[in-house]
């Protein structure tokens, strides 16, 4: 029996052992793993942060003559 902790997979909520003996730790299997980069990928996770406001494109110098 393995001394390593038992974690849920964050993406489906199953079991996974959090070990160097799972290569996909936190998650459960690589589908979870790929669903989870997936997400980050397309947006449907973001990081709070402060707003910045889109003025900063008005800042640059028009390189049109």
């Amino acid at each position: 029996m393995s001394s390593a902790p038992q974690v849920n997979c964050p993406r489906c909520g199953k079991g996974a052992i959090y070990s160097a003996e799972n290569p996909y730790r936190p998650f459960c299997s690589e589908r979870c793993k790929m669903i989870d980069l997936g997400a980050w990928a397309t947006e449907n996770y973001r990081v709070a942060g402060a707003e910045t406001p889109d003025s900063t494109a008005n800042d640059l110098p028009d390189d049109r003559s």
